[in-house]
């Protein structure tokens, strides 16, 4: 049976997609033993993500899925999605307000629903096995994405908190097989259009990855490199340094920094095969560009 993909790419915040070890590559039974937090300045603003477990390349793709979702839905006008004001008198909104954990001037700030079938979100990101197992892990994402908390101060000086939330907030409609899931006030804003920057990433891609450091490299990339434009270089140095921030892990002894030069010359050839320009113009320095996508 051919399968439909309705989806064909997510209008994404870039301070989720920048943020160094917001998602990292983690080994087996590490996630246990390590806590997030991390704090990111863009463009003035210092965003501190805190979480009492680390996310990692599982979590990014249900993250990418769910505000796919929400965009498609609200580009259209209705279908799946809902803007959440401060006012709703909806039993459902008041309760996905109140767990998104809104302070400061977040409390004022309307966002996003998106109405998610696990089956559907599974699919449009490229998921793959027992529908069992697999709703417990992707459910298992959006419980670690939901414990996420995110503060922003927007006067570093003076430190004056912006607001703070969680990442999504979720609500299951048991009857139905749905999840409605509650975008933080920053990825709703990416959403509508109200950012006048915001990251593209095609879900034809991300579909077709197969290694979680690369799906971590690609989404990093996408927020630095514009698509079907010149491109940019990099040092393999940086690049790993984006799946495993040198700043969360411990000292870094030869023979694992091979291996992750190795990995990250695997992910470049995976981005190669998914129609990227990847050119080793000196030893570890690529020059790397991005294909044109539908938006």
């Amino acid at each position: 049976m051919t399968r439909v993909f309705d989806l064909s790419h997510v209008r994404h915040d870039p301070t989720h997609c920048l943020a160094p070890g917001l998602f990292q590559s983690l080994k087996r039974g590490k996630r246990r033993l390590l806590k997030l937090d991390i704090t990111y300045n863009y463009n003035g603003t210092s965003i501190r993500f805190w979480g009492p477990e680390p996310l990692g390349p599982d979590d990014l793709r249900v993250l990418q899925g769910v505000v796919a979702m929400a965009a498609v839905a609200s580009d259209i006008g209705g279908g799946g999605a809902l803007h959440l004001r401060p006012d709703t008198q909806s039993e459902e909104g008041k309760i996905l307000r109140e767990r998104l954990n809104l302070t400061g001037e977040a409390v004022k700030a309307s966002t996003i629903i998106a109405k998610v079938r696990l089956n559907k979100l599974a699919r449009e990101v490229g998921f793959s096995g027992d529908g069992g197992k697999l709703f417990i892990r992707i459910r298992g994402s959006l419980e670690r994405l939901a414990a996420v908390t995110v503060v922003v101060r927007q006067d570093q000086q003076r430190q004056k908190v912006g607001g703070g939330f969680h990442i999504i907030s979720a609500y299951e409609i048991r009857e139905g097989g749905e999840i409605f899931v509650a975008l933080n006030p920053m990825l709703a804003r990416a959403v509508i259009g109200q950012r006048a920057a915001h990251t593209i990433i095609s879900l034809s891609e991300v579909r077709r990855l197969k290694r979680g450091p690369t799906r971590i490299l690609h989404q990093q990339l996408c927020a630095r490199i514009d698509p079907g434009k010149g491109g940019r270089s990099f040092h393999i140095d940086r690049l790993w340094g984006y799946v495993w921030p040198q700043a969360q892990e411990d000292e870094i002894g030869g023979g694992l920094l091979s291996k992750r030069k190795a990995a990250v010359r695997k992910g470049l050839k995976e981005l190669t095969d998914i129609g990227w320009e990847v050119y080793e113009y000196a030893k570890d320095k690529f020059h790397i560009s991005r294909p044109k996508i539908g938006t």
